[in-house]
């Protein structure tokens, strides 16, 4: 059930949380803290913990960014674009015991929202550890990107390019 689970704007104290989830969820795309510091730090209104009673069970890493391009696994951006194209959803994480709950769905509604009220025309993303059906359910598709074949092997061989239009 949903309503069991809520998403709320990240804080720094939340950083070790999101951490732990990624290390469970992600093991093969370990990032340092640093990324998620510095993400937090970036974008604010980007970054959210999902929580079932008071409990870390998620999290949300999200950006302004430059359409057609991505950052590279586990790298610090610096800044974002002075001028960016698209809205980039870094990472969402879930728990086992949150998955089915429609709480990824929720989140990309949001950000979806977010994007558009902030005046930007698409969302982005590399969807990786078999996730491409599910953000093909959320309205992305591929994105033909040869350019950056050699970044997207860097994730892993099945790595893809992702996109959905807002409006």
């Amino acid at each position: 059930m949903t309503s069991l689970f809520q998403w709320r704007l990240m804080r720094p104290d939340d950083i070790a949380a999101a951490t732990a989830i990624a290390a469970e969820v992600h093991a093969a795309f370990p990032e340092d803290d640093a990324v998620y510091v510095e993400r937090l730090a970036l974008y604010p209104a980007g970054c959210r913990i999902l929580e079932r009673a008071g409990t870390a069970a998620g999290y949300c890493l999200s950006h302004p960014w430059t359409a057609g391009s991505l950052p590279a696994l586990n790298t610090l951006l610096g800044a974002l674009p002075a001028v960016p194209s698209t809205y980039y959803i870094h990472d969402v994480a879930l728990l086992p015991a949150a998955r089915g709950s429609g709480a990824a769905g929720t989140v990309v509604a949001a950000l979806a929202a977010h994007a558009a009220a902030n005046g930007f025309s698409s969302l982005s993303l590399v969807a990786v550890n078999g996730s491409e059906g599910f953000w093909r359910r959320q309205g992305f598709h591929v994105v033909d990107a040869p350019q950056l074949a050699a970044k997207l092997a860097s994730y892993e061989v099945a790595a893809r390019l992702m996109a959905r239009p807002l409006g």
